[in-house]
């Protein structure tokens, strides 16, 4: 059997830490930046990591 293709949208998306996390960018950060406040701008800059939840999709995802 052939060997499975990560998703390439996934592994761009999302790095692995090197606890075995995944981290990654908030939403909500590209455009119509003028109705957002300078605060609300400012915290979607830092990166985040995925929830525990999400952490086995993701993992599959990004082998």
């Amino acid at each position: 059997m052939p060997k499975m293709k990560s998703n390439r949208g996934a592994a761009k998306t999302f790095k692995k830490t090197a606890s075995g996390k995944f981290k990654r960018n908030k939403a909500f950060k590209l455009h119509i930046l003028t109705s957002k406040s300078t605060k609300r701008k400012r915290s979607l800059r830092s990166a985040t990591l995925v929830h525990k939840s999400q952490q086995k999709r993701v993992a599959i995802m990004v082998q």
